[in-house]
């Protein structure tokens, strides 16, 4: 079977735990990639050792200072050759050999000018059991357009349902991104990209039947600064308000996380105990970030923007571990 070229990007630091398994894992696809183009900001961790070992793989190395969740990206589609681009991250790692080719599936139709898979965590000891991917059913394909404004008629909630789009796992036509490149941000330069895409009629769409494993350990500080950064960029490109936010609680939620935690996940008790404290570590630095976001919100544009640019004007980094 011929498949159209697909070049692979991926942007990343200090990746050398799951870097090799990324690269395998690509490299396993039936889909044959046309290129592998890792954009390292800065490593120190052997992740440049690792790369070497693949000749499949053509390396950029930038000053880690340089780094921009939007414009390095763009190195990367420069450099492309081929006529899909896949962006992903040097710390996830193919679901199964039919990820790319599922990506692929979702071009139904020329107005479709990228498509989203899923990112879902693997069931190891060393990833939170309460994330564990467990399907609720079969995967489904969503094609999204809006067109003749209609993108800006619809509620922010309504914005935010259809934009969730995200670059551990998209695809695109590169002359899609060549024509709209990324935007120059600390984080979320996916959402900004399908906001643009929306307000310019194009499609896209959203297969779950293409995944990829990824997983950060999130410790209180970088879960609340993610909290607080992702409300901001919701706000301000979905327009979803910040007091319609809350913290999920209550017993219900408790009961939910005792199960998965300690009776459905099979590790032993000491183990899920440590999760257990973890996860409501977590979840009290999400209802701190969801509060202080909520505060900040109250004291107007300005007010706003400088909370989030004193905590948040550099990305979240999670912990390696």
């Amino acid at each position: 079977m011929a498949f159209p070229t697909v070049s692979v990007i991926i942007p990343v630091r200090n990746e050398a735990k799951r870097i090799r398994q990324c690269i395998e894992g690509i490299l396993k696809q039936t889909v044959p990639v046309h290129e592998i183009i890792v954009i390292d900001s800065g490593s120190t961790d052997g992740t440049l050792d690792i790369l070497a070992e693949f000749s499949q793989v053509d390396l950029i190395e930038i000053d880690g200072s340089t780094f921009n969740h939007g414009l390095t990206r763009n190195l990367g589609v420069e450099k492309a050759t081929g006529e899909f681009c896949q962006l992903t991250v040097g710390d996830a790692y193919a679901y199964n050999e039919f990820w790319l080719e599922e990506m692929l599936k979702g071009f139904v139709d020329d107005e479709v000018m990228a498509v989203c898979g899923q990112q879902v965590v693997d069931h190891l000891p060393e990833n939170n059991p309460m994330q564990w991917f467990r399907p609720s059913g079969p995967p489904t394909l969503r094609r999204v357009q809006h067109q003749n404004g209609a993108w800006d008629r619809l509620s922010p909630e309504e914005k935010k349902a259809d934009g969730g789009w995200d670059d551990v796992i998209a695809m695109y036509r590169r002359n899609a991104l060549v024509n709209q490149p990324f935007r120059e941000t600390s984080y979320s330069e996916d959402k900004i990209w399908l906001d643009e895409a929306m307000r310019t009629d194009h499609a896209v769409v959203y297969n779950t039947a293409a995944r990829v494993y990824h997983y950060h350990y999130e410790d209180a500080d970088f879960m609340y600064r993610r909290t607080i950064t992702g409300l901001y960029f919701n706000y301000r490109i979905f327009g979803t308000s910040p007091l319609a936010w809350q913290a999920p609680g209550g017993w219900k939620s408790k009961a939910h996380r005792f199960k998965w935690t300690f009776l459905k996940s099979g590790i032993n008790p000491i183990l899920a105990l440590r999760w257990w404290h973890y996860q409501s570590q977590r979840f009290g630095a999400l209802e701190q970030g969801i509060h202080d976001f909520i505060q900040a919100a109250t004291e107007g544009e300005d007010g706003l923007d400088n909370f989030h640019s004193e905590l948040c004007g550099k990305p979240p980094i999670p912990v390696k571990r």
